[in-house]
């Protein structure tokens, strides 16, 4: 099976609010996106088929193909409108991001010949972004960024077979990252919000469990998650799964960005390879 994937962008104006709800609970449950003025983003839509190659043409389906395909569906739903004044089904579901890669799933699920849709995934801005996939339940994916430096160093190798393995980074005064931290929640979108999890509710739970004791300190030094624990991004990205899920019922996964080239994942224990 291949799997290949077309981007198209999509600009689109919304306001998320209920209107059985006061003017101050929809502030309080959707902080400035309650605006009744609307607001609104550039999107990204990524959508991933699969299939098998055709042996004459040495394709699985034409790319162009997929993007006029997507592109006629999102110029005719999507591009240019007030989505809740203009469209008939976010007139009575709120368009969070959630809720908007879900319908356009259900929309493009069956409209493709000679491949299958594998995933979509909708990027609002660089910060966030939802996903979803065939019988599974829609992906919610929040960005974060902090600083820190650290050491690799093993207290189970020898000094010489610290530097050989880790060279520069086993430096005893440590170096630093601008690390990009991905949260990834998974479950059903509210039928009343539209959302898997309050954002402002996020936000706060990993800046208080993770933002708060990492930003701009040294892990080896400073922290008490890694007194004991060579401060890998392997190692980080499953301390911070760790310091995160009794928190969030609905946690999916953990990625940790290191630098742009390197990127490391952790989904819990029970996902094995």
């Amino acid at each position: 099976m291949l799997y290949l994937s077309r981007k198209i962008h999509f600009s689109a104006t919304h306001v998320y609010r209920n209107p059985a709800w006061s003017e101050e609970k929809n502030r309080q449950i959707f902080g400035l996106c309650s605006n009744p003025s609307g607001h609104g983003h550039d999107y990204t839509l990524e959508v991933m088929v699969k299939g098998h190659l055709n042996d004459k043409s040495g394709i699985v389906v034409n790319t162009t193909d997929i993007k006029l395909l997507v592109k006629q569906f999102v110029d005719e739903e999507l591009d240019g409108k007030f989505l809740d004044r203009e469209h008939p089904h976010f007139q009575n579901h709120i368009p969070t991001t959630e809720n908007l890669a879900a319908y356009i799933w259900q929309s493009l699920e069956t409209r493709f010949e000679d491949c299958v849709l594998h995933r979509i995934q909708l990027h609002e801005n660089h910060y966030l972004f939802s996903a979803k996939e065939a019988d599974s339940l829609v992906n919610l994916t929040r960005k974060y960024h902090f600083c820190a430096a650290h050491r690799l160093h093993s207290e189970h190798l020898t000094p010489e077979e610290n530097l050989e393995l880790f060279g520069k980074c086993n430096n005893p005064h440590g170096h630093g990252h601008n690390y990009y931290l991905d949260v990834t929640v998974k479950g059903e979108p509210d039928p009343i919000t539209g959302m898997i999890i309050n954002l402002a509710e996020l936000d706060e739970i990993v800046e208080r469990e993770v933002l708060d004791k990492f930003d701009h300190k040294h892990l080896n030094l400073d922290t008490v998650e890694f007194k004991e624990l060579n401060p890998t991004s392997e190692v980080v990205a499953l301390v911070i799964y760790n310091m995160l899920h009794a928190h969030l019922p609905s946690l999916h996964k953990i990625g940790l960005w290191e630098t742009e080239k390197n990127y490391f994942e952790y989904a819990g224990p029970s996902v094995s390879l």
